[in-house]
């Protein structure tokens, strides 16, 4: 049997940090993730979103919980797995997460609200580089 899970979305808030009683961090969040498709009436366009919830443990936790914030672009790598509860009043719920093995980050936020590209200013015509000593970086 496969279980595997390749996602990119934005995280659609900052990530919860909690602790296990073994003091083993989990780092939990909620990704968007899209999906476009064409209708079959009118041929037209459509997109849909949806909302992941996932789930980190151990190192890649720890430093997650540093890295990550609203807005952040990332690909999640994982297996899906199901949560089963039963409620006060005795009703059974279950959810299904991603369980994340590995997470590149894509994108940070501020990356993401940037107008205008960063630009590098030309250096003046009076500047004189003539050895790497003088090279300003």
């Amino acid at each position: 049997m496969l279980n595997k899970v390749f996602l990119i979305g934005r995280l659609t808030r900052d990530p919860e940090i909690r602790f296990l009683p073994s003091g083993s961090q989990i780092t939990s969040f909620s990704i968007a993730v899209n999906r476009a498709y064409k209708t079959k009436d009118s041929d037209e366009w459509k997109e849909e979103t949806y909302y992941i919830d996932i789930d980190t443990f151990g190192y890649l936790a720890e430093r997650l919980g540093k890295q990550l914030s609203k807005g952040t672009q990332i690909l999640v790598e994982g297996s899906l797995r199901q949560d089963r509860w039963e409620t006060q009043t005795g009703e059974k719920r279950a959810k299904i997460k991603v369980v994340a093995d590995k997470v590149n980050i894509l994108s940070s936020r501020a990356a993401a609200q940037q107008e205008e590209p960063e630009t590098i200013p030309e250096p003046k015509e009076t500047e004189d580089f003539s050895s790497d000593e003088d090279v300003p970086f």
